[in-house]
């Protein structure tokens, strides 16, 4: 029963220390670019950047249309009136009837001119009634005949056409539509680039802000033993009667302070741990531990790089590339605007079926033809509508030029007071050091001074509290030593 809680107990204290997560600031930087939704975004968008560039290529290959239709009209085209109509149904009737009436006006001349006898005529009349039936029967169906080889027969309309067109001078248009898709897609990427520099840059803060407020924790609770200590031997100090109850009371409130301020040290490092773990894409309820919380030295003087300046921001700030960006799609845009209200040619072609066949008396079957042409469109007059859009356009190029010049020199000054920055967090950083030497040799000869009955409570509590201000501003240069670094790394546009 004594190894089965042994066991367990061990259990208990092996699991909370391997649930801990150690991570390392690069560690952190690359779980924030994973995991961070804005990163995330702006790559999105660099990927719509680039279709968006690859659609616009498009423009310059022919294109291809098929277009298919069918229609039922109420009523078909008629080539014939109604009276033409009439007229042809009865074409053998009205041929048979004028031969018929003026037939017995020649057969009276040729008796009157003694050419036949009027037994002939009467013999003529009864073959001809005899011949006029049939035949003004035949000549109706003939005229019925050619009336069905007129007609449209289009109620029922088919239709496939399939259209060719390939541009050929659009007035610029399309280079320069395509121009700015690829200007598009690089400030897509320089975009990305920014939010990811944003990104670090949050999260280097973040972590430094948690190894501050560690090593400030660590110094609150040290501060609290030096305090507790001190009120253990003022006590001692009371019961002997070398010490006042005012001197301890004063030591109390001293003690009070101490514990308020090691309670703010850690509930300020557990938001702190949480804001970090946020960023990183981690649950907030996440144990992790920072590599450089417990080192004894966190900073890292050095003055800035050789060669690295306000040259180096102007050649890789993203801030500058996307105005000169702006810069180069405003003039792509004045072409665009321009292009609208200068001669464009095209050339177009396609093949047209029909039903019914409108080339072949309009049988019902389909039927194509193929054709081919060049379109030519010329503006001539607009009442100066596109002078005035081509000057709105280049306006905005003065302003993004303006735009520029101005990013530039707050740039350069931007640098010059990181720079400053970075030397005076190291020269502060080397006064501190020096002032924690003094402190806390202060503090011994206090410490020494108070044993030996020399010094009072009073004072030493002065020496402990100017030593956990010397401690307090050295952590603070520390890690100011650190962040401006940073900062001057994103103002210089280097940071990755």
């Amino acid at each position: 029963m004594k190894r089965v809680f042994t066991y367990f107990l061990l259990v208990g204290f092996v699991l909370p220390s391997c649930a801990q997560r150690v991570l390392s600031l690069d560690s952190c930087r690359a779980m924030a670019l994973r995991n961070n939704k804005q990163v995330t975004v702006a790559r999105l968008k660099q990927d719509v950047a680039m279709n968006t560039r690859r659609a616009a290529r498009t423009k310059y290959l022919p294109k291809v249309d098929a277009l298919g239709g069918y229609m039922l009209m109420s009523k078909e085209i008629s080539i014939l009136n109604e009276d033409q109509k009439t007229k042809l149904n009865n074409l053998g009737t009205s041929m048979t009837s004028a031969i018929g009436g003026k037939m017995p006006e020649v057969l009276t001349g040729l008796v009157q001119q003694g050419l036949i006898s009027p037994e002939q005529v009467q013999a003529l009349g009864q073959q001809a009634s005899q011949i006029m039936g049939p035949m003004a029967e035949s000549l109706n169906g003939v005229g019925n005949d050619i009336r069905h080889a007129f007609r449209t027969n289009n109620r029922n309309m088919m239709g496939v056409s399939v259209m060719v067109r390939q541009p050929v001078y659009m007035g610029g248009a399309i280079t320069a539509a395509n121009h700015i898709a690829d200007i598009t897609e690089q400030m897509s990427a320089l975009t990305t680039d920014h939010t990811v520099q944003n990104t670090l840059y949050t999260v280097d803060q973040t972590y430094w802000l948690v190894v501050s407020l560690n090593q400030k924790n660590k110094l609150a609770k040290g501060f609290l033993d030096l305090v507790t200590k001190l009120d253990g031997d003022v006590q001692k100090l009371i019961r002997e009667g070398f010490a006042t109850r005012a001197d301890g009371l004063k030591v109390s409130v001293k003690v009070n302070e101490a514990e308020m301020a090691v309670t703010q040290a850690e509930d300020g490092l557990a938001l702190a741990r949480m804001l970090l773990c946020q960023q990183c894409g981690l649950p907030m309820d996440t144990q992790i531990v920072l590599e450089d919380e417990n080192r004894d030295e966190l900073s890292a003087v050095s003055a800035a790089e050789p060669g690295l300046g306000v040259e180096t921001a102007l050649e890789n700030r993203t801030e500058l590339k996307l105005l000169e960006n702006t810069v180069d799609i405003t003039k792509e845009t004045t072409k665009l605007v321009r292009a609208p209200y200068l001669p464009q040619v095209a050339v177009i072609g396609g093949y047209l079926l029909t039903n019914p066949n409108v080339y072949d008396g309009f049988q019902k079957r389909f039927s194509g033809v193929w054709n081919i042409g060049l379109m030519v469109r010329v503006p001539i007059w607009s009442w100066q509508e596109g002078a005035y859009k081509v000057r709105a356009t280049r306006a905005a190029t003065s302003i993004a030029n303006m735009e520029l010049a101005e990013a530039r020199e707050l740039i350069e000054l931007q640098v010059n007071q990181e720079q400053f920055k970075v030397k005076e967090a190291n020269k502060k950083y080397g006064m501190t050091l020096k002032n924690v030497e003094k402190a806390e040799e202060n503090l011994r000869c206090a410490n020494l001074g108070f044993a030996e009955g020399v010094m009072s409570a009073t004072e030493v509590m002065e020496a402990q509290t100017a030593w956990l201000q010397a401690q307090t501003q050295k952590i603070d240069a520390e890690i100011d030593v650190r962040l401006t670094q940073v900062s001057l790394k994103k103002s210089l546009g280097i940071l990755n």
